[in-house]
Parts: C-alpha cells; sequence; structure tokens
C-alpha cells in the first residue's frame, strides 16, 4: 500500500482493515486477526435497529406501516400489538415465530407460521407448545429495509401485557429509539419517566408526537411537551407525525400531503441521526483497532530492525523489552489482582442491585397499602391495578440505570490495573444489558371479591332489625302491648343499622386485607423474577469485562513477546542477511506507519488521539 496524496479520497475502510488483516496473519498474530476479522464484519453489517415504543394507544403499528407502506402490522383498537414484532428485509413475505430453548442456554427455537396469521399471535398460542414465546420476526421486500433498518414494534407500555422491563431490555443494543405519544393530551409523568430511562440507555432518541390528523390543538401539545421536556433536562428532537396522512400521500402520491405528514423530517432524523452517527461511530471503533494493531506490530518490526542496525542499541533495548516483558508477565501473573477486583465489584454489584430494586418495590408495596387503608379498593381496584403496573414498571428500568451506572463505574476499576500498557479502550457494558423478553412486569393483580349488592345489604339489615323487633317486643308485652310497636320497632331499626354498619365495616376490613395480600403477592413475584433477570444480566456483565480484559493482557504480553524474541534473532543473524532483513523490516514498517496515518485519517476530530508507534531510530 502506498501513500495517498494529501488530496486524495478517503480509502474505504474495508480495504485498510484488508490490508491490516494481511500484516497481522503474516506476523504470525492471530490474537490480533481475530480482532480485526470482528471489526470488518461490523463493516459489512449495515443493519441498523431501531425500536419504536410508547404507551398503550400511540398509533406505533399504524405508524410502523406508514413508515414502510406496508400493511404488517396488525393494527385495531386496544392492546393489539403482544409481543415484540422484528421487520427486516427478506426477498419475500415471510413471518417466524421465536420461542426460547427448552433449557438454559439453548438455542432459539424458529416456527414458520403464514404471515396473515400475526394478529392472531400472542403469548398463549398454541404453536409455542408451552415455550416461551420471545417475539415474532417479519421479513418483506422494502426499500427502506433494504437499506439496513430494522425495526421492533414493541408492545404498549403500561398495560396488562410485558411493560417497560421488556422495552428497555430491547434498548441497550438500539441505534436508535422512537419513542410516541399522541397529540391528544401532553406528555404524562409516566412517559417522562419513560424517556429519561430510555435516554439513560440509547443515546439517539425522539418524540414523535402522532395523529396530529385528530387535534387541531396538536401545536399547543407540541409547545407544551417541549416545555414539559426542557424542565426535565431532556434534550430530545420531537419530531410531529400522521401515519394517516402519510397512508393517504402514498396512495395519491400527493407531494404536499406527503409534507404534511411530518415523514420527511423523521427521514432527516434518521439520515443524519443514526445512519450517519452510526457510520462515525463504526469508523471510530474501527480506527481504534486498526490503530492498536499498528501499534501491537510496530514493537515487534521496530525492536527487531534497531538490533540489526546497531548491536550496541539493540542490546540496551533488548534489555528494555525485557524489563517490560518481566512487567508483562508479573501483569499476568497478577491476573488474580484484577480480576479478585472484578469478582468483588460484580459480588458488590449484585448486593446493591438487589438491595436498589427490594427497597424500590418494598417502597411501592407501602405506598399502596396505605392508599389501601384510606380507601375502599373494592371501588378503585382497576386504578390500583395500573398504578402498580406503572410503578413496578418504573422502579425496574431505575434498576437498570442503576446496573448500567456501576458496571461502567467497575469497568473503570479494572481499567486501572491496566495503567502500565497505557491507554485501555473500556468495553461497552449495553451490551449485556439486554435482556430480550422480561416476565418481570408481565403478571397480573389477583381480582379483588366485589362488594355485595344492594339486595344483600337489605338482607344483612333485616337479619339484624329482626332479633331488635323480638328482643324489645317480647319484654313490651308484659307492660300489656302488642309485639309490634313503635318501641319494638324503633329498637329495631337501630339494632339492624348498627348491624349493617358492623357488616360494612367488616366486608371492607376484609376487602382491604385480600386487597393487601394481592398486592404482596403480585410485588413479591415481580421480585422473584426480576431478580433472577438481574442475576443473569450480572453474569452476562462480568463475563463481557473478564473476557475483554484477559484479551488486553494477552495482546500485550504476546506482542512483548514478540518483540524480544525478534530482538534476541536479530543477534545470531549473519552479516550478509543483515542488509536484506533491514530492507525487509524496513518496508514492512512503512505498511504498518501507513496503516496507522488510515486510522488517524478515519477518527473523528473530537475522538481521544491515537496510540502512537513506538520511535524507530
Amino acid at each position: 500500500m502506498t501513500a495517498p496524496p494529501a488530496n486524495a479520497p478517503a480509502v474505504p475502510l474495508l480495504t485498510v482493515l484488508t490490508e491490516t488483516i494481511g500484516a497481522a496473519r503474516s506476523a504470525n498474530r492471530s490474537d490480533l486477526v481475530a480482532r480485526l476479522e470482528a471489526a470488518a464484519e461490523r463493516v459489512r453489517d449495515p443493519r441498523r435497529r431501531i425500536v419504536v415504543a410508547g404507551q398503550l394507544g400511540q398509533g406505533k403499528s399504524r405508524f410502523v406501516n406508514a413508515l414502510l407502506d406496508l400493511e404488517l402490522c396488525p393494527v385495531g383498537d386496544g392492546a393489539v400489538t403482544t409481543l415484540p414484532m422484528l421487520l427486516a428485509h427478506g426477498p419475500e413475505l415471510r413471518a417466524e415465530l421465536v420461542l426460547a430453548g427448552t433449557e438454559a442456554g439453548a438455542p432459539e427455537v424458529r416456527v414458520a407460521i403464514p404471515p396473515d396469521a400475526v394478529a392472531g399471535i400472542d403469548p398463549r398460542t398454541p404453536l409455542a407448545e408451552g415455550r416461551r414465546v420471545l417475539r415474532l420476526e417479519l421479513h418483506a421486500p422494502n426499500p427502506l429495509l433494504a437499506d439496513g433498518i430494522v425495526l421492533v414494534d414493541t408492545p404498549g407500555v403500561g398495560g396488562s401485557g410485558p411493560g417497560a422491563a421488556t422495552v428497555l431490555g430491547m434498548v441497550p443494543t438500539a441505534d436508535a429509539v422512537l419513542v410516541l405519544s399522541d397529540a391528544s393530551t401532553e406528555l404524562t409523568e409516566p412517559e417522562l419517566t419513560f424517556l429519561r430511562q430510555v435516554r439513560e440507555l440509547c443515546p439517539t432518541v425522539a418524540l414523535l408526537l402522532t395523529k396530529t390528523d385528530l387535534y387541531p390543538h396538536w401545536r399547543r401539545v407540541h409547545e407544551a411537551n417541549a416545555g414539559h421536556l426542557d424542565r426535565a433536562r431532556l434534550d430530545l428532537p420531537t419530531i410531529a407525525v400522521s401515519a394517516l396522512l402519510r397512508e393517504h400521500a402514498m396512495r395519491t402520491q400527493d407531494r404536499q400531503l406527503g409534507l404534511e405528514s411530518g415523514f420527511g423530517d423523521l427521514y432527516q432524523f434518521l439520515r443524519d441521526q443514526v445512519v450517519a452517527r452510526d457510520q462515525a461511530a463504526v469508523r471510530a471503533g474501527v480506527a481504534r483497532d486498526i490503530a492498536a494493531a499498528a501499534e501491537h506490530l510496530a514493537l515487534a518490526l521496530g525492536s527487531e530492525l534497531v538490533a540489526l542496525r546497531d548491536p550496541d542499541r539493540g542490546a540496551a533495548a533488548l534489555q528494555e523489552l525485557r524489563t517490560a516483558k518481566a512487567a508483562a508477565e508479573e501483569l499476568h501473573r497478577r491476573t488474580a489482582a484484577w480480576q479478585q477486583t472484578l469478582g468483588d465489584g460484580i459480588t458488590d454489584l449484585a448486593g446493591d442491585t438487589d438491595h436498589d430494586l427490594r427497597e424500590r418495590l418494598r417502597a411501592i408495596a407501602r405506598d399502596g397499602e396505605e392508599w389501601i387503608d384510606d380507601h375502599d379498593p373494592g371501588r378503585h381496584w382497576e386504578r390500583i391495578a395500573d398504578w402498580l403496573g406503572l410503578s413496578v414498571d418504573s422502579a425496574l428500568g431505575d434498576n437498570l440505570l442503576f446496573t448500567h451506572e456501576r458496571a461502567a463505574r467497575l469497568a473503570e476499576r479494572v481499567a486501572e490495573h491496566f495503567a502500565e500498557l497505557g491507554a485501555v479502550d473500556l468495553p461497552d457494558v449495553r451490551g449485556a444489558l439486554e435482556s430480550g423478553d422480561s416476565r418481570a412486569g408481565s403478571g397480573t393483580l389477583a381480582d379483588l371479591e366485589k362488594d355485595i349488592g344492594f339486595g344483600s345489604k337489605l338482607l344483612v339489615g333485616m337479619r339484624g332489625s329482626y332479633g331488635g323487633v323480638l328482643m324489645v317486643g317480647l319484654a313490651s308485652t308484659f307492660a300489656g302491648l302488642a309485639m309490634l310497636n313503635p318501641i319494638s320497632l324503633g329498637a329495631g331499626v337501630l339494632v339492624g343499622g348498627k348491624a349493617f354498619r358492623d357488616d360494612k365495616q367488616a366486608r371492607l376490613a376484609r376487602r382491604r386485607s385480600e386487597a393487601k395480600t394481592a398486592v404482596r403477592r403480585f410485588v413479591d413475584d415481580v421480585a422473584f423474577q426480576a431478580g433472577k433477570e438481574s442475576k443473569d444480566r450480572l453474569h452476562r456483565i462480568h463475563r463481557a469485562l473478564r473476557d475483554h480484559y484477559t484479551g488486553v493482557a494477552e495482546r500485550a504480553l504476546r506482542s512483548l513477546e514478540d518483540s524480544l524474541r525478534a530482538t534476541q534473532d536479530a543477534a545470531s543473524v549473519e552479516s550478509t542477511r543483515r542488509a536484506e532483513r533491514c530492507a525487509e523490516l524496513e518496508r514492512q514498517l512503512r505498511v504498518v506507519a501507513e496503516l496507522r496515518r488510515h486510522a488517524v485519517a478515519m477518527a473523528p476530530t473530537d475522538a481521544p488521539q491515537l496510540p502512537g508507534n513506538p520511535p524507530v531510530r
């Protein structure tokens, strides 16, 4: 590879990666080859995953259909979407039901289904044969999907379905999240909480104001939402869209109607904030991988060249390399040190995460019981169920954010053990947070027995009044009065009223006790399932951090070992072959230096400075 002129166009990523892989393969650095091939796979895969989320009834499925100009997602009143639905490109329309494996760690099971049967699929479908349903996947020929866009239509948040826990489990690995809120009303507190949680887990988020064709006052709602976002310190773009106008525009090919639908602004957002940003992120990551590989390769080549050119300086370099190798070996031997930091950190994180989750859930149960003590749960049971679902979703989301923040801190603490090796890339722990289908918030609150009807209440009063009439009536007969007299009737009314009030209080106390039991059982079920998912999440984080830093230590030691071996071998090279070997090393070093120059050119201007090659004198 020859150095390009200053005004030459940028070399494609895959070309530079191919050259770097070839150089690493020539140096027998299989560890670098595997890392670079993984980077090349990221470049070849243009897919960008966009998650569409929001509360119930915000028009998510109709929006997805309008965006693709295809009728793929079922649309209707109520909670139509009960399972996450992934839409990707395919040569022909086909649908698959993705099921969890029969055992932990088992691969997913795919069941082909007719595309027109998608609307009738729910988590209890007999096609699952008792296994847990993860998602639906639809593949269809479509220009937008062919460009690499993968859409995920999620169930509504806040209902009796999977809830926010499932949706937030998909967010960490998404390239962008579109949160929908219709123009009928301003953003609610649960929506703002959900937006805050999504923004913490994904850097690219937009709020879409939907159904603008139905509500003439949507501009006032738009302005009010901007104020809510500003007060909540959420710097998010807000785009007003109308799926219905978009469908009419595509059907009639009306350009003006298409502009009024707002989808033009949405496409601009996808181009600028999703596609362009993702390309920049991939380019920056590849630049770091190429620069790191060039540094490893140049270390061995440069050390051997110094030893060949000047044996005296080569001896000094050999001593430096031995010292560096001893330090690297000590670091490798002290693997227990950073792994102990990692293990202790994971243990502490597990305890803190579990405590944080239980504290949040206990607070919800306590607030629910206090509310039940002050009200009749039989009259407000549906409201209690809705409040409980939203509160649990919010608690699970905040607990996920807590885990993400603490895991990132742990990664930084472990990286301090590798300070001797220079700057070390921190692993992205967001991928380990993805939980896919979460069942923590998918439970339902047990039904509460309703209060007795008017007829039953009348019978309770009559039964109590009968005893009062009979008792006072019999006593009044000794005074020569009839059994039914004003005194006995008045006593019956008094005793009957008291019996009615006592029965009412007993029934209310019984309903409150049953309601508290149902709330506690619901919260305990959530804690049980969420605790298991949290432990699995922490295991994934542990493995991701362990594998990342093990690779860092092994690559550093391998580079120093190769450099030391090459320097020692240089002392035994015959003088007739020294010039030939020096020329070959100089040629390889020029290739490596050029690879690093390309890596520097590819890196964004605001990115941290890439590591430099060791000087060759």
